[in-house]
Order: C-alpha cells, then structure tokens, then sequence
C-alpha cells in the first residue's frame, strides 16, 4: 500500500492513484503479483468494490466503492457517460491540432482492437484529442474518450498515425532510453505504455457529492517529457 497513494477516502468511495504496471483485479498466471483490489482490501480490512477498470500498464485516478449502494450508483453512473475521464498520453509525431476522433472498434486477435473497415459493424467510439506540449518527433497529448471502449484511447491514436511511444500490443515493444528521448545514455525511462489516467470527474449523485479527482503525471512520463524538451 505504501506506492498506493489515496487521493479520497469518505462517503462510502476510496480513490487511488493507481501505479502503472498493477492489475485492478486478480489475473490469470504467475509473476502478476497482488492486484490493486487485493492490496486495498488488505489495507483497509474490508471489502472492495470495482467501479471501473484501468488496464495493467495505465497509471493514475481510479475510484472504488466501499459500499454495495454506491458500488451500484458508480457502475451506473460510469456505464451511462455520466463521469468524465481525461488521460494524458506520449505519442510519435506532433499534433498540431485539437481533433475528435470518431471511428467505431471492432475485435482483433490476441486480445486487441482496431478500427472497423467499410462495411464491418463496430460499437460506435468517440475520443476527443487535444494537444499539450509538441515536442521535435512526439507530443504530449490529452485523451478525453467520449465512449468507453477497450483500449479506445490507444487505437484511436493510433489510427490517426500517433501510436503511444511504448505499448506491447499496438506499437514499439521495447523500452525507451534516455538517449532515444534527446538525452544521453542508455537510462531506462520509459517501459510500458505512457497513459496516465490525470482527471476524473464524478458528478452529484445519490449518496454522492460531485467531486473532481487528479492525479499528477507519474515520475517515468514527465522524465520522458524533461528529455523531449532538451531535443526540441
């Protein structure tokens, strides 16, 4: 619990700012190590219960409930658009320009996802992208995803030609070094995919206040951004 920090506590919810590289839940295999969920239950000597998912290599905001009644006012809320999620990711290439990518995801094989041909009926997906910082061949970019698709945010990057600098599905597989970010030597910087989930918006609810949730960028991503800059 000690690299889990807690960002809110009270009113039957608990949010965290969740580690990169910890599932939410309990996985399949060896090597996962204890999950989010476990690690919290652990602490707290209670039940606990998920309201939403954040894949293993995602850092950031995540909001659980300590409640049954607010475990199912969360999901709901969640599941009808009602929470708003804003992701800060790394990407190859400069975005110049706000954009809303709409494009509808269709099952690929090994788990993926990608963006359905003419003709193929997909769920509609909607993410709406804005740039933060350009860099000399990257950008810093904020993700808003207006539906709630599986790996919405890093397909629809990629679709538009601005794949995330790591990710082991759907782009480079190995890890980014210092002086592949316009530093010097080989410092192992950034290693898994560079999405950080930064906002979270609840609205007022039943039992619940509206509240906004931040999360600052985790110590890899804004290593990675110190170097960019240097490049420029």
């Amino acid at each position: 619990m000690s690299d889990v920090r807690v960002l809110f506590e009270g009113a039957g919810l608990l949010a965290v700012d969740k580690p990169a590289g910890m599932l939410v839940i309990p996985g399949r295999g060896e090597g996962s190590g204890p999950s989010l969920r476990e690690v919290l239950e652990e602490k707290l000597g209670r039940k606990v219960y998920v309201v939403h998912r954040l894949d293993r290599d995602t850092s950031g905001v995540m909001v659980f409930a300590l409640e049954p009644e607010k475990h199912r006012t969360l999901s709901m809320a969640f599941e009808s658009g009602k929470v708003h999620k804003r992701y800060l990711a790394l990407v190859e290439g400069r975005v110049e320009a706000p954009r809303v990518v709409d494009a509808a995801l269709v099952p690929a094989r090994k788990g993926r996802m990608r963006v359905a041909r003419p003709g193929e009926e997909g769920k509609p997906s909607r993410t709406r992208v804005r740039p933060v910082e350009l860099f000399a061949a990257a950008s810093l970019v904020e993700a808003e995803p207006l539906t709630g698709r599986t790996h919405q945010i890093r397909v629809h990057l990629l679709s538009q030609g601005h794949p995330l600098l790591v990710d082991h599905q759907y782009g480079r597989d190995e890890p980014l070094r210092a002086k592949e970010l316009g530093g010097e030597g080989e410092e192992e910087v950034l290693a898994r995919t560079p999405l950080h989930a930064a906002r979270l918006e609840l609205p007022a609810l039943p039992g619940v206040e509206a509240r906004a949730l931040e999360s600052p960028l985790p110590a890899d991503m804004a290593r990675a951004v110190e170097l960019l800059r240097t490049a420029r």
